[in-house]
């Protein structure tokens, strides 16, 4: 195997972890909507918080971002080349986002930002690989 087939096995790898993990991080976050939604008792009530939204408006966000995260990590899967790059706009998003509602979910938050941030490396990865010249 020569040395660009390797560079191109890896990226490979990479795209289709991050693809998994990006459909994974929306259902997470799809999942902690519908329970804002639902109940505005299950998470932590926050006092005088600058970013203090009601819970079901923080659900309705971490919903459509779910949704938009999943879908864009399916055809990450799928190979479509401008999926990478909304996938890196996208992960920065949700992480944006899950650190504005750490008050909320702090534990909860911190993992779905550490998701993002890999999914943000390997899809960043994948560009390089992909667009460097052989």
């Amino acid at each position: 195997m020569s040395d660009d087939e390797g560079r191109l096995a890896w990226a490979t790898a990479g795209a289709v972890a991050a693809g998994a993990l990006m459909i994974t991080v929306g259902l997470f976050q799809l999942f902690e909507g519908i329970a804002a939604v639902a109940s505005d008792r299950l998470f932590a009530e926050v006092g005088d918080y600058t970013f203090a939204i009601d819970t079901t408006g923080w659900g309705w966000i971490h919903i459509v971002l779910g949704a938009l995260l999943a879908l864009v990590g399916v055809f990450v899967l799928k190979g479509s080349g401008w999926a990478y790059g909304v996938g890196i706009g996208l992960a920065a998003v949700s992480a944006l986002n899950q650190f504005f509602f750490l008050p909320y979910y702090p534990l909860w938050g911190l993992v779905i930002i550490a998701f993002c941030v890999f999914v943000i490396w390997a899809l960043a990865v994948v560009l390089a690989e992909v667009n460097s010249p052989s």
